[in-house]
């Protein structure tokens, strides 16, 4: 399972992008294989990835294309394939 680290509010703690960083370091033990993270004026996302299925793809966060919305997650699309093939097929 991998490891996520999240928090709200981080107006007080934006200066310390170095500390919010080093908390998700600390998760390392879940996630040894990858790290990401996003930070604006109002929360601050950490992930650290285990790899399993997609060896060179999976990196968090994720961000929609227009950039509006940004998560991490852990979790498996069980029917990925019938999902990718939707969304192909839609031209996305």
């Amino acid at each position: 399972m991998c490891g996520i680290f999240g928090i709200a509010s981080v107006s007080a703690l934006a200066e310390s992008r170095c500390l919010l960083e080093a908390l998700t370091d600390r998760l390392q033990h879940r996630g040894p294989d990858e790290r990401g993270s996003y930070l604006d004026d109002t929360v601050f996302l950490g992930h650290r990835r285990l790899s399993i299925i997609d060896l060179r793809g999976g990196r968090q966060p994720m961000t929609a294309c227009d950039g509006r919305y940004v998560i991490v997650y852990n979790g498996e699309l069980y029917n990925f394939r019938e999902v990718r093939a939707a969304l192909e097929n839609r031209g996305l």
